[in-house]
């Protein structure tokens, strides 16, 4: 479909005296197109009158929308499953234009990260199927905060021990530390005392971050927002990445 300015050009160059043929050859259309263009004399571009693809399936998609916990990715391929084929384009455009999406979230604030300034690390339990058994772990996670690129494994239990180890693969992963600071919250795995700013590692702590040129910092009690980059990433992980396959350890 002809753009607004496309149409408002056609329009000018027939008033100055151009033929059809030579404004289809420049504008690259056929002379079709421009003899309707100047039969409707308006730039306005007429909207599409077409049925949606996804009407037929509505209910269905309000039904996933609840079994699916809002998550479009996973009501797209329970869709396909079903033999339905939408792309998730016209499955997200559908949803939108009839208010089936859920309301977007407000940013609580705004930060902003300079490449390989800031890591943020956090672990949180889960319940993951293995063995045809639903067992309880502990999922790590390390995003670096420019790039947003995720590293995630679980563990039965997360110990300083562990955390040493997942952060040496994270960075493994990474091909590199960051040149200022890894974010954590107020855990005892790595904190000695205090909070926030006034956060005082574990002495083995603090010589491991200084092994890889880095220091640990704690986020002001109360104020998870400041590790959003980390926390968002274990809805993705918990909907998206264990329905494939459910491993005692997983990365990216």
């Amino acid at each position: 479909m002809l753009s607004q300015s496309q149409r408002t050009t056609i329009l000018e160059l027939h008033a100055q005296g151009i033929s059809k043929r030579e404004i289809a050859r420049v504008l690259n259309i056929s002379r079709l197109t421009v003899r309707k263009v100047l039969r409707s004399n308006s730039t306005q571009v007429p909207p599409l009158s077409r049925p949606e693809k996804a009407t037929p399936y509505h209910q269905q998609i309000l039904e996933l929308m609840q079994t699916c916990q809002g998550n479009l990715v996973r009501v797209r391929e329970e869709l396909a499953a079903s033999g339905v084929n939408l792309s998730y384009s016209t499955l997200t455009a559908f949803c939108h234009r009839h208010g089936i999406s859920q309301p977007p979230q407000r940013a609580a604030g705004s930060y902003e990260f300079q490449p390989g300034e800031e890591l943020q690390h956090d672990t949180s339990p889960h319940h993951a199927l293995l063995a045809g058994k639903k067992r309880k772990v502990q999922t790590a996670s390390a995003v670096l905060c420019y790039s947003r690129m995720l590293f995630f494994q679980m563990y039965p239990t997360f110990q300083r021990f562990d955390c040493k180890v997942f952060l040496t693969e994270a960075l493994r992963y990474f091909a590199g530390a960051p040149t200022q600071r890894v974010m954590i919250d107020n855990t005892h795995v790595v904190v000695l005392c205090g909070t926030g700013r006034q956060m005082v590692p574990v002495p083995e702590m603090a010589a491991f971050a200084e092994r890889f040129g880095f220091r640990f910092q704690a986020h002001e009690r109360g104020d998870a927002n400041r590790s959003g980059r980390v926390e968002r990433p274990f809805h993705f992980i918990e909907h998206n990445s264990w329905r494939v396959a459910a491993l005692p350890v997983g990365r990216t």
